[in-house]
């Protein structure tokens, strides 16, 4: 009777933090795809605009359950003005990831909890404790040695795209942190996504674009990268209502973890045993940054 309490009051434990990790998951996985869908021959514009398209059609069927939340016009516009900084966000991210390896694309894009957190102290929005500050130093000593271990070299641009997406990331984040905490998080995401679709179908048309996967295995690919980033999007918001932000984030650091593994599984995109050092010393520090700041 004991082991069956203990067994269940370890699961009741767990559950709660069950969204946040399928949320991890699911856009680690969504980042491998985007390696997939690339090499399938789909253009990025095309690959944005579908998938963006596609997730507001979700986020539409997601805001006609239950009571209809109301945003007043100030709200609207912020969030309409954070979907075109998105667009930004995810265009540097795939380009990153398109240009290096999936791990290392992701782990510099991680850094934007440090960028936040920096931000946010000299912006005075909150204070930056001086445990804060080590763990942060010990995290880029961390992405510094992975990426400086790299043996076939990387292209310099990659990482500067995904540190440019972890800068987008940390002003998305200020921007709804200092405007948008009373704001219901279904519609902010509804106007975000809008204008993020309105963005990438935009560029399309002027370019004159559209380059859809060439095989079978790319559309396939592509319809799951879409689901796997509209799961994520829903996960995070179930998770932020049923712990809270904080614990949400410190979750999210399993994606980058996730998208290393299924990168040397599924890409064979293996990492040296030096680099792997480097990337645990900076999740580890991330974490400790999270909890210390």
């Amino acid at each position: 009777m004991s082991h069956a309490r203990t067994a269940r009051s370890a699961f009741g434990s767990i559950l709660p933090s069950a969204p946040g990790l399928t949320a991890a998951i699911a856009l680690g996985v969504s980042d491998v795809l985007v390696k997939v869908i690339l090499a399938a021959g789909c253009g990025e514009l095309t690959m944005l605009s579908f998938r963006s398209v596609v997730g507001l059609a979700f986020v539409a069927t997601w805001l006609g359950v239950g009571p209809r939340p109301r945003a007043d016009a100030r709200a609207r516009w912020i969030s309409l003005g954070l979907g075109v900084l998105f667009a930004a966000l995810i265009f540097f991210l795939f380009k990153a990831i398109e240009l290096n390896d999936v791990a290392t694309a992701v782990l510099t894009y991680f850094v934007y909890p440090l960028l936040t957190g920096i931000a946010a102290s000299v912006t005075g929005i909150e204070r930056l404790r001086w445990q804060g500050a080590v763990c942060a130093i010990a995290a880029f000593f961390g992405l510094a040695v992975m990426i400086g271990a790299h043996p076939a070299g990387l292209v310099v641009s990659g990482i500067v795209f995904a540190l440019a997406a972890a800068c987008c990331r940390t002003g998305v984040l200020l921007v709804t942190r200092a405007f948008l905490t009373a704001a219901d998080a279904r519609l902010t995401t509804w106007y975000s996504s809008m204008s993020t679709a309105a963005v990438f179908v935009a560029l399309s048309l002027a370019a004159q674009s559209w380059n859809p996967p060439q095989s079978v295995s790319g559309w396939i690919a592509l319809t799951a990268m879409t689901l796997a980033t509209t799961a994520g999007i829903l996960f995070i918001f179930m998770s932020t209502v049923r712990i809270g932000p904080f614990r949400t984030a410190l979750i999210m650091n399993v994606e980058p973890l996730t998208a290393t593994v299924l990168g040397a599984l599924a890409l064979g995109e293996l990492i040296t045993p030096v680099q792997a050092v480097g990337a645990a010393i900076m999740l580890a520090s991330l974490a400790a940054f999270q909890v210390l700041r």
